[in-house]
């Protein structure tokens, strides 16, 4: 090891040690603060704090269960859990107790999370320079996102970088897939799409076929894939920096019963209620109309989940990604640090009560929640066909319905700069964090 690179590992591990010190600091602070100023009352405190959040869960609950007088009570109940906590801590005077020992310990865990993060995070997706292209061919939706093709000049800035630009114009439903491998067997060397993930997959899986690049714009709604790989969804025109100046990831792609699929793919209660031609009118109102039948199997399929060994046996909701959601995020509303681990992420929710409803909170291990990974999942159901979600769009699926993933097919090409590249947080391991808060001395 060079002198100058073993210098920048110590102080790099000097700062880890200081950073896991601080964090058990702010931990004791916390824990004081408590002791000196609530005194014996922390342990009402915190009883107080975790009987509202139980009874809120519960509420909310209900609220998605129920129609009706109890629906509008426990709305009520949801609202008024918080509110009494307030009242119950400012009766007591320890609002501010509240304030600083949250305070401190939310500065404990983030400190405690930076001092394990280079030993514990996951690495990023290795990177390559990315081929040169002279044939690039980019296709276009002006519809999506509420038209920020246009908006974002996206097809002027894509023609001066040289790429030929198609735009699905026109009344008529166009075959993007079938317009896509056109252009790839006319010589096109590079495909790109501006347009929602379910646009995106489409076009990936033409480009995954003829062994090709391909560019993601994220122009739709959403855009979780773009997310996931660090791209700028807030403008989309930055997508194309890398024409000029990108690099090249390998990118694992997902199919759902012989369909292309780049994020993820949702079976049960949330695919039954998109599937409602009322719920593009008013998403809100259709999904309570909906969810009390489907939660309580007044309708719906009931489901069953083949994954790698094991089984998820009548889930009500099931989700499967391309490559697992974070640990702190398994329901699939936030971010993958990876996209080319070569496995499935499958989330089962199985909630029958209140108390099931509560028991979510604690996670992965609730009872109520299921998570695996595998290279292949297979649902079946009591009916030859079932609603999928398909990277959002609204489907129909023979069943059993096979979900395989293809590792490393897909080479996708990003800006060399991306303002959103993610690592996920690692978990917070206390007994990690004072070990290297009692190292003397660094490598």
């Amino acid at each position: 090891m060079e002198p100058t690179t073993r210098e920048t590992t110590r102080e790099r591990v000097r700062g880890q040690r200081w950073l896991a010190r601080a964090s058990l600091a702010a931990a004791a602070g916390a824990v004081l603060v408590l002791a000196a100023f609530a005194g014996l009352r922390t342990f009402a405190l915190l009883g107080v704090g975790v009987l509202g959040t139980v009874v809120t869960a519960a509420a909310v609950w209900w609220v998605l269960s129920r129609r009706g007088p109890v629906r509008y009570l426990a709305l009520l109940l949801a609202l008024a859990a918080p509110v009494w906590v307030l009242v119950a801590y400012a009766r007591a005077h320890l609002v501010w107790v509240v304030l600083v020992a949250g305070g401190l310990w939310l500065l404990a865990a983030g400190t405690g999370r930076a001092a394990l993060g280079p030993r514990r995070a996951p690495a990023p997706m290795p990177e390559a320079p990315a081929p040169a292209v002279r044939r690039p061919v980019l296709i276009m939706n002006p519809r999506s996102g509420g038209g920020k093709v246009d908006r974002f000049g996206l097809r002027a800035k894509a023609e001066r970088l040289g790429a030929d630009v198609v735009l699905l114009e026109g009344p008529e439903a166009v075959d993007v897939a079938a317009l896509a491998r056109e252009r790839a067997a006319a010589g096109a060397d590079l495909l790109g799409v501006a347009g929602g993930d379910g646009t995106q997959a489409l076009v990936a899986d033409v480009a995954a076929e003829f062994g090709l690049p391909f560019l993601v714009i994220p122009a739709g709604t959403r855009n979780h894939f773009a997310l996931d790989l660090g791209l700028d969804r807030e403008d989309p025109a930055k997508a194309l920096d890398a024409l000029a100046d990108g690099v090249e990831l390998r990118v694992d792609l997902g199919r759902a019963g012989g369909h292309p699929f780049v994020n993820n793919v949702s079976f049960g209660a949330y695919a039954e209620v998109v599937q409602s031609p009322a719920y593009r009118e008013g998403k809100t109102r259709t999904t309570l109309e909906l969810l009390p039948d489907l939660l309580v199997r007044h309708r719906g399929a009931t489901l069953t989940a083949r994954v790698g060994g094991d089984e998820v046996a009548d889930p009500q909701a099931l989700l499967v990604s391309n490559n697992p959601y974070g640990a702190h995020d398994v329901a699939g509303l936030g971010r993958r640090t990876r996209l080319d681990g070569g496995v499935l992420g499958c989330v089962g929710v199985r909630v029958t009560s209140a108390a099931r409803a509560a028991g979510l909170l604690r996670g992965g291990r609730s009872a109520g929640l299921t998570a695996r990974t595998a290279t292949s999942v297979v649902v079946d159901a009591d009916r030859d066909t079932i609603p999928v979600g398909l990277d959002g769009e609204a489907v129909r699926m023979a069943v059993p319905v096979r979900i395989e993933v293809r590792p490393g097919a897909l080479r996708v090409i990003v800006p060399r700069q991306r303002p959103g590249t993610y690592r996920e947080r690692p978990p917070l391991d206390w007994r990690g964090v004072t070990a290297l808060a009692r190292t003397v001395r660094g490598p």
